[in-house]
Parts: C-alpha cells; structure tokens; sequence
C-alpha cells in the first residue's frame, strides 16, 4: 500500500502544466474536448467531479473513468537592456531563451457509484489540477568569459542577459516545477426530479521547487540560492447545484473554496554549494465559481462555462513586490476570467464528435511581468477537437487533441530590488525589458468502463 501511494503521488504530481493562470482547464479526455465545460453538462465523470459535483446524479451504474495524455509547451523567455548597462559604450543587448523541458504525462481517474432508482451518488477521483514550470538553460553568448576578458564571438543580438550567470547579474539556469494533485470525496444527492446538490471534500498535495528561489534573500556576492524540492498538504471543498430540465435546457453552478496548504519548507543552497538559510512560504489554490448553462437534443450537446478565479485574495498570489532583504513576497496575480465553451455532435452512431474553446485573461500585470518568469503557462486561447467510440453500453473510448496560445507575450521592465523607492515601488530599471509567451499541444486518450451494464 505504501509503494502504491507512492507511485499515485509522483505520478499525478510531475504531470500537470496549467492552462489558466496555473489552473487546468479541464480534466480527462471527454471534459478537455468541451473547452473543460462541465458545469451544467456532464458527459463524463471526471469533468463532472471536477467542476460540479452536483451533476454526478445524471449518472448511474459504477463507472471508471481513466485518462492519459502526452502535454508539450514551448515557452520562450526574452530580455533586453539598453545601449552602455553593460559597460561604458556597450551595445544595446536582446535574446531569447527557450524552454527545453520536453513531454509530459497528464493523468486522471475517476469513479463513480450510482444506483438506478436511488436519490444519492458517490464518487472518488484523483487529479492532477494545477501546476507551472520552466525550464531555461543559461545564456552562452556571453560577453565575456568568467575572469573578465572580453568574447570576440559575442553576439549582442542574440544574447538574453536574463539568462546570464548571477555572477553577471543574470539568473543563469531558471528551472520551476510546481504541481498540485487533489483526491476528492463526492456525493450528489437529488432533491427534487431534475434538481440535485453536490458537495465534495477535497485533499491535497503539493510539491514545488525553484531554481533560482526568488522566495530567498539574495548574497551580495553569491546571489540566489536553488531550493531543493518542498512539499505541502491541503485541504477544502466544493459545493454545487444542477438542474436538467425535461425540455433539455440545463443549469449549473458550483463554489470551489480556497484550498489553504500548510508552507512550503525549502532547504537553500548557493551555487558554489554553501548552505543558504532555509525559508517558508504558503501557497495557496485560489476559490473559483463556476456557473454553466447547457442545451440537449438527440442531436447535439452544446454548453457554455464561465469561471471566476480569486487569486487577489490567495496567500501566495496576492502579495507582491519586495521584502527588505531582497526576497519576492508573491507574484502579485489578479483575477481570472474563464470562458469555456463546448458541442458535441451526435449525428453519427457511436462516434461522437466535441469541439471546445476556451478563453482566459491574463493574471500578469505587465509591471510585474518580472516575477512570474517562473509562471509563464498563462494561454489566453485553447482550441480542442475530441472524438470517441462506443464499443457497447460498458466500454467507450475517448480521444482529443489540444492546441493553446498565450495570444503574445506578456512584458514588463526588469526589477531591481535595490532601486525599490516610493516613486519606482518594484524597482523598475529604465530601458529594460522582459516577456515571456508559449504555445502547447496536447494529446490525450481516455477509457470509460461500467461494470454494472
């Protein structure tokens, strides 16, 4: 059982890349193809726990729902500092970096149990909703060498002083993981014939890790030190309500609480391998309410989501600018918007055909755009197409594919605590630049199996 548990945490924790400020946009194969729509629709288990717990009462037999996906992301980070920073009569200075962390896995898994007559259904899931993280080599167009002599090869146009070593006054190596795996407890309950409540515990994990950690005061003279990898454990819930009308016309509406974490315990260290002091700091997953209005005919499902997520009042999300020491307080997010639409096409037996969109605002002020590099996965437009394939009345399968932008970069100047004033609060240097946008792709297949049928 041990190995097990295990196994779960790391799997569903080192797979998730947030889509919408770090929330996932959907869950599984079916919810992700409907632009992650769910709250007033429930096609599949998954997307209903996920959303609505409410809405499990359109569903009976016990059902097992598993989903697996291949998730790519390109991040690229650029930077820019104006003619003579550098040193008197040096050229102006611009690059850019781009992320080579590769593929990564996307689980979910789902169960529901709902007995034909009965007025209550329960589920249990387990899935990955959040997450962020970049990996950023460092610069080797480099100026100079580490004693100071001067690169005849150096190319100032294609040099990204962001990604410069610290001992240059860059970030040198810039690498992120933050990952958020929730296991809920649901029960739906139907008060009246088309009208049910919903409501769902929620446990979590956590684990995060910086390199360099902006959340450690700085050395004058060994700059940042890496954190090793800190976890943390959560807990909330969520409630809802879900009526379907006989004429098919379908509403929703769900309230996720705040999942407040116990901190973030970092160990320290500089680069050169001394011990840096160890710091805390609480992160917590924002409150988010959903609203959803849904319309079925024999032919069609078509559904529309609108979110609101509460960073403004999220420990970790809130806070912004500098402590006295040089340490970044948070990344200062503001709220988000979601617009999540999704139709699924029936016209063809057993081969159902969904198409979702799903639009996100920005969290990022430009002004603080420096203190989210290691946060960059913020897409403003998703685009899914899914498929699937009905075997027989137990056994389904299900396909999508998912192509996301951030629709530009987000920028800003960048930050200097040490020109922090009352007139220049985050220490924005003159002349400076720094952004960062990325496009992903995702393939993902899911299986559904009900045993009872």
């Amino acid at each position: 059982m041990k190995n097990l548990l295990k196994f779960m945490v790391v799997f569903f924790t080192t797979a998730t890349f947030a889509q919408a400020g770090h929330i996932m946009q959907g869950v599984g194969a079916v919810n992700m193809s409907m632009g992650g729509a769910a709250t007033a629709m429930p096609l599949d288990i998954s997307g209903a726990m996920q959303w609505n717990p409410a809405t499990l009462s359109a569903f009976d037999g016990k059902i097992l729902d598993f989903s697996i996906g291949a998730f790519s992301s390109s991040p690229e980070l650029s930077s820019s500092i104006p003619a003579g920073m550098m040193f008197p009569g040096s050229p102006a200075v611009s690059g850019i970096t781009k992320d080579d962390r590769g593929i990564s896995p996307m689980p979910a898994i789902g169960f529901v149990y709902g007995k034909e007559g009965s007025k209550s259904t329960f589920g249990v899931s387990a899935f990955g909703i959040s997450g962020f993280g970049v990996t950023f080599p460092q610069e080797t167009n480099l100026p100079m060498d580490a004693d100071g002599n001067p690169n005849p090869a150096w190319n100032p146009n294609a040099s990204n002083p962001i990604s410069y070593p610290q001992s240059m006054n860059g970030f040198g190596h810039i690498e992120s993981d933050y990952m958020l795996m929730q296991v809920s407890l649901s029960w739906s309950y139907e008060i009246l014939k088309g009208f049910s409540i919903g409501i769902q515990p929620n446990f979590n994990y956590a684990s995060l890790e910086l390199a360099p950690s902006p959340l450690s005061s700085p050395s004058p003279t060994l700059g940042y030190p890496e954190s090793d990898k800190a976890s943390a454990f959560g807990f909330g819930g969520q409630v809802g309500l879900y009526y379907a009308s006989e004429g098919g016309v379908k509403l929703g509406a769900s309230y996720k609480s705040a999942q407040s974490f116990s901190d973030f315990e970092f160990k320290n260290t500089f680069l050169d391998g001394s011990a840096a002091r160890d710091t805390q700091f609480n992160m917590d997953y924002p409150a988010i309410i959903s609203l959803g209005v849904g319309y079925t005919t024999d032919a069609f499902d078509i559904t529309v989501d609108y979110r609101n997520v509460d960073y403004t009042n999220t420990d970790g999300f809130a806070a912004k600018g500098w402590t006295r020491t040089g340490s970044v307080q948070g990344f200062g997010w503001n709220d988000v918007n979601i617009i999540s639409a999704g139709l699924q096409l029936k016209l063809v037996d057993k081969l159902p055909l969904r198409f979702g969109y799903t639009y996100s605002s920005n969290p990022i002020a430009n002004e603080l755009a420096f203190f989210s590099i290691p946060a960059t996965a913020v897409i403003k437009n998703a685009y899914q197409f899914g498929l699937g394939y009905e075997f027989s009345d137990k056994f389904k399968l299900n396909g999508v594919f998912h192509y996301g932008t951030s629709g530009g970069s987000t920028t800003g100047n960048l930050l200097n605590p040490m020109m922090a004033s009352a007139s220049n609060p985050y220490g924005a240097i003159p002349g400076t630049s720094v952004g960062y946008k990325m496009n992903t792709s995702m393939i993902m297949l899911g299986i559904s199996y009900d045993f009872m049928k």
